[in-house]
C-alpha cells in the first residue's frame, strides 16, 4: 500500500524513465556480450538475440540485487535526506532522466558508452545540486571505487584475454595438427567456462536459489561438480560428433546426431558425397578478409581492396552462412549489406498497395518494427565500412595484418564462444540492471514506506521490469551499436572471440563478487585490444575507434551529471505559485 500518494506522479515518471534507461542499456550494451560472436560468425543475429534474451533476463533477476543496492546507496549520503525523503525520490528521477536522455542520444549516433558512467554521473549531479559536493561519497567505498574500476577493468580484461588467446594460439592453432590438439583441449575449456558461470551464481548468492547460505566446502564442491560434469558431457556427446564431422567429414550428420554420443563412433564409413551436394563441412570464418599475401598476389592496393570489398558486398556476391546452407529463414533479408533500405524495401514489397489497416499489412508492419533489428547483419555492415571513414580507417589493411587459422579448428571454438557469450551476457545482466533499477528501487522504497533504508532488498518485480526492458532494447535496436564494435576494432574469429569474451566475463565475475558496478563496455573493449595486440602488430587494431570509444566514456560522466544536476536544481529552486 503506497504511503506517499501525493507523489504518485514521481513514481510513474520513474517507471517510464527507468524503462527508457534499461531499453538503452539493452540497445547499447548488447554489443558487449554478443558483438564478438556475431562478428566472428559463430552465431547468427537471431541466435544471438534468443540466447542473449534468456541470459540477460536470468542474470538480472537471479543475481542483480546486490549491485543494485550498491548504486542506490553508496554514491551519495542518503542519510542527509532523512527529514525529506521525497527530495531523494525527485533526485533519483532526475538521475534517470539525465542518464536515459544521454544514452538515447549516444545510442542514436552509434556511440558505445558506459551505462554505468551514465547513472553514476546522474546521481552525482543530483547530489551536488541538493546537498553540495560534500554530500557525495567520494571515498573508496563510494565514487572512487567506481572510478578505480573504470581504470583497472579494461587492463585486467585485456591481460586475461591475452593470456587465454596466447595459450590457444601457441598450444593449439599454430601446431602441426591443430584439430587434434583442439579436440583434446575442448573439454578443459568447457570445464573452465562452466565453472566461471557457476562461480557467479553461487558466489553472488542468487536470492531465488538461496545458495548464499552454503559453506565454503559446499560452494567449492558445486563449482567443481558442475565444471567436471559439463566436461564429461562434452567428452561423451560433443567430441564424437565433432570427430566425425570434422575429422571424417561426415556430410550426413545433423546437429541432433550429437545426442547419439559414443554411438557415432560405430556409425560406419562415410558414404560418398553426391556431386550435386555443395554444402561445406564448416563455413569460412575469414571470408571477405584477405591476408597480406592474398592482397599482394592479386596486385590490389589497400585502397582498391576496400573499394572492391564494398562493391562485392553491395552486389551480394560475398557468401553468407545462409548461402552455404541453401535455406534462408522465412522472411529473412538475404542482402549482405543489412541496411535499413533493404529491410524497408522488403516491407514495402510485402505490403504492396493495400490499405495499411488490412490484417496482412498490420502484421507485416508489426513484424518490421518489432523484429527489424534481427534482420540486420552487423558482420557484413562492419566489413563495408558504412560509417565515418575516418573512424573505420582502412579496414582491409588492418584485417590483412591478422593471421588466419585452420577453419575446422576455429569451428571448435564457435561452440566455446557461444558458452562464453552466455556467461558474459549473464554477467552483463547481473551488473547493468542495477544502473537503471537502483534509482527506481529507491523511488519505490520511499513512495511505498516514506523511509530510507539503504540495506532494504530490491524487489523482485523491479529486477524483472529492468530485465524485460533490457531484452526489448536488445531486440529492437541492438544491431546499431554492434556495427561499431567487432571487426571494426580488430579482425575477429571464433578462437579470438572466445578469448575476448571469457576474459571480459572473468573480469565481470570478479566485480560482481566484490559488488563493484564496473563497465562491461570497458571490459570487452579492453579484452579486444588485448587479443589484437597478440598479433604482434599494433596496426592490427583500429586505434581511431578505440580513441572514439574512450572519448565517449570521458564525456559521459559530466554530460549526465550536468543534465541531472541542472534539472534537479531548477526544480527545487524554482519559484512557487502563490508563495
Amino acid at each position: 500500500m503506497p504511503y506517499l500518494h501525493q507523489y504518485d506522479y514521481i513514481f510513474a515518471l520513474g517507471l517510464i524513465f527507468a524503462f527508457l534507461d534499461s531499453w538503452n542499456i539493452g540497445a547499447n550494451d548488447v554489443a558487449n556480450s554478443f558483438a564478438t560472436s556475431v562478428s566472428s560468425r559463430s552465431l547468427t543475429m537471431k541466435q544471438a538475440m534468443v540466447i542473449a534474451s534468456l541470459c540477460e533476463f536470468g542474470g538480472a533477476v537471479l543475481v542483480g540485487a546486490r549491485v543494485a543496492d550498491t548504486i542506490r546507496s553508496k554514491i551519495i549520503a542518503v542519510e542527509r535526506f532523512n527529514d525529506q525523503p521525497e527530495i531523494l525520490m525527485l533526485g533519483m528521477l532526475c538521475a534517470l532522466v539525465g542518464s536515459s536522455t544521454y544514452l538515447t542520444i549516444a545510442t542514436r549516433i552509434g556511440l558505445p558508452v558506459s551505462t554505468t558512467h551514465c547513472i553514476v554521473g546522474g546521481v552525482i549531479g543530483v547530489g551536488i545540486a541538493t546537498i553540495g559536493a560534500d554530500g557525495v561519497n567520494w571515498g573508496w567505498k563510494g565514487v572512487s571505487q567506481v572510478f578505480a574500476a573504470w581504470v583497472v577493468a579494461p587492463g585486467i580484461a585485456g591481460v586475461l584475454a591475452a593470456i587465454l588467446f596466447l595459450i590457444t594460439k601457441h598450444g593449439i592453432m599454430k601446431r602441426a595438427n591443430p584439430l587434434r590438439n583442439g579436440l583434446i583441449a575442448i573439454p578443459c575449456y568447457f570445464a573452465l567456462t562452466s565453472g566461471v558461470l557457476t562461480m557467479m551464481v553461487v558466489w553472488k548468492g542468487a536470492p531465488a536459489l538461496k545458495v548464499d547460505r552454503l559453506s565454503t566446502g559446499e560452494v567449492v564442491g558445486i563449482i567443481l561438480g558442475v565444471a567436471f560434469g559439463i566436461a564429461t558431457l562434452c567428452i561423451l556427446f560433443l567430441l564424437p560428433y565433432l570427430y566425425r564431422r570434422l575429422k571424417l567429414e561426415d556430410w550426413t550428420l545433423h546437429w541432433y546426431h550429437a545426442l547419439l554420443g559414443p554411438m557415432l563412433l560405430f556409425r560406419g564409413p562415410v558414404p560418398e558425397r553426391p556431386s550435386e551436394y555443395t554444402h561445406q563441412v564448416v563455413q569460412d570464418y575469414y571470408r571477405g578478409h584477405m591476408t597480406k599475401q592474398q592482397l599482394a598476389a592479386a596486385g590490389i592496393s589497400n585502397t582498391e581492396a576496400d573499394n572492391f570489398e564494398r562493391e562485392r558486398t553491395a552486389e551480394g556476391s560475398v557468401p553468407t552462412e545462409k548461402d552455404e546452407h541453401h535455406h534462408p529463414p522465412k522472411g529473412a533479408v538475404t542482402s549482405n549489406s543489412g541496411s535499413n533500405v533493404d529491410v524497408e524495401s522488403t516491407m514495402v514489397t510485402s505490403t504492396g498497395t493495400r490499405p495499411w489497416y488490412t490484417p496482412k499489412n498490420l502484421w507485416t508492419k508489426a513484424n518490421y518494427y518489432f523484429f527489424r533489428g534481427v534482420n540486420h547483419d552487423p558482420a557484413s555492415e562492419q566489413s563495408t565500412a558504412k560509417s565515418n571513414p575516418y573512424l573505420t580507417g582502412n579496414l582491409k589493411d588492418m584485417h590483412a595484418r591478422t593471421e588466419h587459422y585452420d577453419n575446422k579448428t576455429e569451428y571448435l571454438y564457435s561452440f566455446l564462444q557461444v558458452m562464453t557469450a552466455m556467461t558474459a551476457s549473464f554477467a552483463h545482466g547481473s551488473n547493468d540492471v542495477s544502473n537503471a533499477m537502483g534509482p527506481l528501487a529507491t523511488i519505490y522504497l520511499i513512495w511505498s514506506t516514506d523511509t530510507l533504508a539503504s540495506k532494504a532488498p530490491v524487489p523482485v518485480w523491479v529486477l524483472v521490469f529492468g530485465g524485460s526492458a533490457i531484452v526489448i532494447g536488445l531486440w529492437t535496436y541492438g544491431y546499431h551499436i554492434m556495427r561499431n564494435l567487432g571487426n571494426r576494432l580488430t579482425l575477429h574469429s571464433p578462437s579470438r572471440g572466445f578469448s575476448m569474451e571469457l576474459g571480459a566475463a572473468l573480469t565481470v565475475v570478479m566485480a560482481t563478487r566484490l559488488a563493484l558496478p564496473i563497465s562491461t563496455t570497458q571490459c570487452i573493449v579492453g579484452a579486444t585490444v588485448g587479443v589484437g595486440l597478440c598479433t604482434g602488430d599494433i596496426k592490427a587494431i583500429n586505434w581511431r575507434m578505440v580513441a572514439w570509444i574512450y572519448l565517449g566514456w570521458f564525456i559521459t560522466l559530466p554530460c549526465t551529471g550536468l543534465i541531472a544536476g541542472c534539472l534537479m536544481g531548477l526544480i527545487i529552486n524554482a519559484p512557487r505559485w502563490g508563495s
